[in-house]
Formats: C-alpha cells, structure tokens, sequence
C-alpha cells in the first residue's frame, strides 16, 4: 500500500463526519506520521505516556491491562478506519496503565497532540471532527458500562456480534472472551447458541 493510498483512507474518514477543502487537506498531510507494525509489535507500553491519536489503515489493534495476577485484561479491539488509544493517559498526561499491541501486520497513521493542536487552529473542521468522535467514544464506554453490570453474558455476546459484523474473526477466542468478561469455553458455548438460534 503507497503512501498516497495510506493518506487518502484517513481524508475520506475525517470527510464522512466533515467537510474538507483540498487546501484542508494540504494542511493535514504534514502533520500526519504512518507507522507500520508487524504482529506482536507495541504501539503503546504501560508507563508511557500517549502522545498520539491513532488511526488503524490497515490491520488490527488490541488494547489490554495486565491485573494483579498478571492476566491480560482485554479493553479494546480495532480494525480498519477505527482509532485505538489510552484516551486517559492521552488526556491527562499521566503515564499508561495499558498496552496497545497488533494483533496482525498494522498500518497505522497517528497524529501527534501538538500537530493535533495546531490542526485545530488551521483546519477548525477538525476540531468539530474530534468533538463529535469524543461524544461518540463517551456514549460507547457509558453504554459498555451499563452492559458490564446489568446485562446477561448471551445478550453481552449478541450486542457484540450485531453491532461489530467483522470483528470476531479477526481475534483470538481468548481475546474476544477477555473483551466479553467471560471464559474460553463459556464463549464458544454462547457462539454455537447464537448460531443455533439465527439458523
């Protein structure tokens, strides 16, 4: 994939929500840094600090905290056209408490907070661009926390399923049942019942 190509999927991106002049554009491109990653790479490391907003090209991201016993605690998956970060460490400037690792060979424009700033003074579209994806991120991590303590794992499973169609395919099982709160072996007996039930 060319460079060209790279920069174009994150302007037709920023254009679904926005609108873009190509002088816009022209003012974008040099703030943006493409980084490739091959499986297992770490784009973020707990005790580093997020300087970044990062948009997946290509690939696939997951975001995890290890727990006391030193279990990996599954808190984000990320495919194509989606952007994965520690929003905490990103906003408050303190150290991360996750890991964010490719779970495949990953293509991923990040754009840093200082480019960031200064794009919302040249181009103030973008700002309305990550106004509207806050709002958007704060409903989602609301509605998982609802979901957390009040909804049965089979119906957690099915949300999962109808609202991300490309998504489980693309993980370990382990990852998938991290994300769900549940175990392996609980996770393939709600998917073989989830596909009883549809057939």
């Amino acid at each position: 994939m060319d460079t060209d190509t790279i920069l174009s999927q994150l302007t037709v991106h920023f254009r679904e929500i926005i609108t873009l002049e190509e002088a816009d554009i022209e003012a974008i491109i040099p703030a943006l840094e493409i980084i490739h990653l091959k499986k297992k790479d770490f784009l973020l490391s707990e005790g580093q600090v997020s300087k970044h907003m990062r948009f997946i090209v290509k690939g696939s991201l997951y975001a995890y905290y290890l727990d006391e016993k030193g279990r990996e605690n599954t808190t984000q998956l990320g495919i194509e056209n989606w952007w994965v970060n520690d929003l905490y460490s990103y906003l408050s400037g303190q150290p991360s408490r996750m890991f964010i690792q490719a779970n495949e060979e990953t293509t991923v424009i990040q754009i840093s907070k200082e480019n960031l700033e200064m794009l919302y003074k040249k181009v103030p579209a973008i700002s309305d661009f990550w106004r509207l994806k806050m709002q958007t991120a704060y409903v989602t991590l609301q509605e998982r926390t609802f979901e957390h303590s009040r909804v049965d794992a089979y119906t957690k499973y099915r949300n999962f399923v109808s609202s991300y169609r490309n998504i489980e395919q693309r993980f370990p099982q382990f990852m998938i049942a991290s994300y769900l709160g549940i175990t392996v072996e609980y996770l393939s007996y709600l998917r073989k019942k989830h596909l009883s039930d549809v057939s």
